[in-house]
């Protein structure tokens, strides 16, 4: 017997599409005429049963983030929730982890349960959507991409890499470090990448990868790799932290060995949660976490109601606020 995956690819559309077509959802006549014909020649019959327990969707959605202690995704389930409640909907947060298996978990619950749509921050890039996709119930991707072909809502990565380090640079910083997290997360490598591509620009040939570190987005990971960095026979002069919460154990370290800005300068993309340091120190690249939730809580609720374009990708900007009060020492 055919499957809905056959189906979508004869059809030359997604297997969401399939789906919504044969739950009765709102798609356009010749995506609907499309799949109607690829059904047909491959005799496919869809699960009635299962049809009908998915026009019962709840007035539900599920939020499914990496760190609920993270305070940017904090703000960004916030975000989220005014839009869903404005809505009638209500919203059950999932914590991942950042494991696969526990966000697995999740999307299972959040077919078994109706839910009618999901905002999901990937654990990984290797996240699997198949099983919810085929159900029919829209999907945005938050923070990160997915691989998929659905709806997301992401930051300026690069550029807010590019920022920081670009701005210790024209603070006269030369030996420039990049704190960033696990490389298989796309925030985490795109961050990288633009620390990368402003050290090159500046300092030809003296972009050293042994400046560079990998770590977990908390503030042990930060903590670690500052360690490390300061052992080094020439230690930076200055660092870029991927996120908040790797700043904060940067910063942390750097205040126990007397080594605070601008002896070394700090750079950091995203809102310093908490820090000893006065906020002038810092370079913060800030990121709009709570506007990333309302958007992408927005493009939610507009598939649930049948909208049916063509999958798309919002980029939000960030603001750098630099550092004041000297530069390299």
């Amino acid at each position: 017997m055919a499957t809905i995956y056959e189906v979508a690819k004869l059809a030359g559309v997604s297997p969401a599409t399939v789906s919504r077509v044969f739950n009765g959802m709102g798609v356009s006549d010749s995506k609907t005429l499309a799949v109607r014909d690829a059904a047909r020649q491959l005799n496919f019959t869809p699960n009635r049963t299962a049809r009908t327990l998915r026009r019962q969707a709840s007035e539900v959605i599920a939020l499914v983030i990496p760190d609920i202690e993270n305070p940017y995704f904090t703000e960004m389930a916030r975000g989220v929730e005014d839009v869903a409640s404005q809505a009638g909907y209500s919203v059950v947060l999932c914590n991942t982890d950042s494991e696969i298996e526990k966000e697995a978990t999740y999307l299972q619950i959040a077919i078994a349960e109706h839910m009618a749509g999901v905002i999901l921050a990937a654990a990984s890039d290797h996240s699997n959507l198949d099983d919810l996709l085929a159900t029919g119930r829209p999907v945005v991707a938050v923070d990160r991409g997915t691989g998929y072909d659905i709806d997301g809502v992401v930051m300026a990565n690069r550029t807010a890499g590019q920022a920081a380090t670009e701005n210790l640079v024209q603070a006269g910083y030369r030996r420039i470090a990049c704190i960033t997290g696990p490389q298989h997360i796309e925030t985490a490598y795109e961050r990288a990448e633009g620390w990368r591509a402003v050290v090159a620009r500046h300092f030809p040939g003296g972009t050293s990868e042994e400046l560079l570190r990998y770590s977990t987005f908390r503030v042990d990971g930060g903590r670690a790799a500052m360690e490390e960095l300061l052992a080094l026979p020439e230690p930076p002069d200055a660092i870029v932290a991927a996120n908040n919460l790797l700043g904060v154990g940067a910063i942390q370290v750097l205040t126990e060995h007397a080594l605070t800005p601008p002896k070394i300068g700090v750079a950091v993309v995203g809102s310093l949660p908490f820090t000893t340091l006065s906020p002038n120190a810092v370079t913060v690249v800030r990121l709009p976490a709570r506007h990333m939730g309302v958007t992408a809580a927005k493009m939610l609720l507009e598939r649930i109601n049948g909208d049916d374009q063509p999958a798309r990708t919002v980029v939000l900007r960030n603001e750098v606020q630099p550092a004041r009060g000297g530069g390299a020492a």
